[in-house]
Formats: C-alpha cells, structure tokens, sequence
C-alpha cells in the first residue's frame, strides 16, 4: 500500500459520504448485526473501494456503516481482513489507516476470542488491558504510510485508561459482568494445541484471538484512542473436552449479541457525549 492507493480509497468514500464521525467501530466474528441498531445513511461495501483488502471469512460481511446510534455519529466497519485470509501486514493494518485519514479519532475494536482465564465463561465479555503480540509481524514495518521518524510508535496505553474506565462505568450502570484481561494474538488460521494454551496462560494472556492487535498498532500509530471489547465464544484448547469450529464461534457470538449490543451502545453514548463536551 501507498500514498497514491490511500488518497484513491478516500476519494472514493468522501464521494460518498458527506460527514466523517470522529468515532468508529471494528465488528468482529459474529458481532456484525450490530450493525443492524445503526441509522445509516451511507453503507459502503468494501469490495468497491480501490484497493481496499476483502474479507473472505464466514461471518465478515465487509460493509462499513455511516450513520448515527441514539445521534452520536459512527462509522462501523461490518467485518475485518485477518493474516491467515493470506493479506500481509499492510492490508491488515489500511482500513484503520483510512480511518485515520478521514478524521477518526476514537476507535472501538471487537472481536470473538477464547478463553485462556479459567475463571472466563463463553458468553463473557472483556475489557481488554493491553496485548501480547504473538503474531510475530507488525503493520508499520517497511510502510509507505508512514513517516519514517514516525515509525516508532508508544504502546504505552494501548487501549486508553479512560476509556477502560468509561466502558467499567457503562457495565456497572446496566448490570452486566464485564472482565478485564490481556488480548493474545497469533496468526491463525488453526486454533492452538493444549500446550500453546498452557504457554499463553503462563505468559499472561487471558483470551486469545487471532485479529485486532494489528489494528490497535496502527491506530496508537495514528494517534487514535482505542478501547477493546472481547466476546468469549470458547474455551481454549484442552481447557474443555470439546472441539473448536469457527462456525461454533459466530453462532456463540450471536447469541452474546443482545448483552453486547447493550453494552457498546452505552458506551457509544457516553464516548459521544464526553467528545462533545470536549470541544
């Protein structure tokens, strides 16, 4: 990806789309009817933006949503592209870098994810704290987007504090159990062997996914706040006598949809009035 590829993916969409929200959300596995509780105004599918990464994944439609939830604007992307679908770090990372372009300052990043904690139930909900990147790879290595005095992005803070504590607030006021652990990411596509999972634990990892963390680098990058909410659809690997399926997955997702959907609209209120009073 490069300038000139960036600067025709936005001319597209700002032909579109006469209003950029400072707020956006990444839907994950499973979590995009979420969509579904937007007023749209535009829907753009990703396949007709130049140069834009498709989803080729059950349960990512690839649509990004313009539109107002309870009148806070909001851009939600209906689906994400994943290193295992084959993308390299660059397309993994450009919808977020689009965002950034546009104006988007806040970003909300979803995901389904299985549970490495013990103590986590699928049909839980976490707050992510912070990530380990076992993806090994990194979106910013060798970009064209990108500064090169920029390249050295702080992680301090990955997903903002007051944020974390905002979405604590929301759950509390609605009565919803919201868990707080660290986000481990590997590439995928197979899910992790017993062992893996035993390593994941001692390393501190409380859910492990195999999305999100590219879009967070790229994001902090950027200069975007970020706040993580993780679905647990399963639990890891030899924690349960149970087989993993992804199909599974999206199915437990759904079923999460009415307490998650309560939950993110909550905080997406309260994200847009703190904006608002901000300015």
């Amino acid at each position: 990806m490069n300038t000139q590829q960036l600067q025709e993916s936005l001319a597209y969409i700002r032909q579109r789309v006469d209003r950029i929200p400072s707020l956006s959300i990444i839907l994950g596995s499973g979590l995009g009817s979420f969509a579904d509780n937007i007023q749209t105004d535009v829907v753009i599918s990703c396949r007709d933006i130049p140069h834009y990464p498709v989803s080729t994944v059950e349960g990512h439609a690839g649509l990004i949503y313009f539109g107002r939830l309870n009148g806070i604007p909001l851009m939600a992307l209906k689906g994400r592209v994943h290193y295992y679908e084959g993308y390299t770090k660059y397309q993994v990372g450009y919808p977020v870098h689009i965002m950034a372009a546009l104006g988007v300052k806040s970003l909300i990043v979803t995901n389904a994810a299985g549970a490495i904690n013990t103590d986590f139930r699928p049909g839980d909900l976490m707050l992510i704290t912070d990530h380990i990147n076992f993806a090994f790879d990194n979106p910013l290595i060798g970009s064209s987007l990108i500064k090169t005095e920029e390249r050295f992005a702080d992680m301090c803070d990955a997903y903002h504090a007051p944020y974390r504590k905002l979405a604590q607030d929301a759950a509390r006021n609605l009565d919803i159990e919201l868990k707080q652990g660290v986000l481990f990411v590997t590439k995928g596509p197979c899910y992790e062997t017993a062992a893996e999972i035993r390593m994941i634990r001692a390393l501190g990892g409380d859910a492990g996914t195999m999305s999100t963390v590219p879009e967070v680098i790229v994001a902090k990058q950027q200069g975007m706040k970020v706040l993580g909410i993780s679905c647990i659809t399963n639990m890891g690997t030899g924690i349960l006598d149970q087989k993993l399926d992804h199909h599974e997955v999206t199915v437990v997702a759904g079923k999460i949809e009415a307490k998650f959907t309560k939950l993110i609209s909550e905080i997406i209120g309260r994200l847009g009035n703190k904006q608002e009073s901000s300015q």
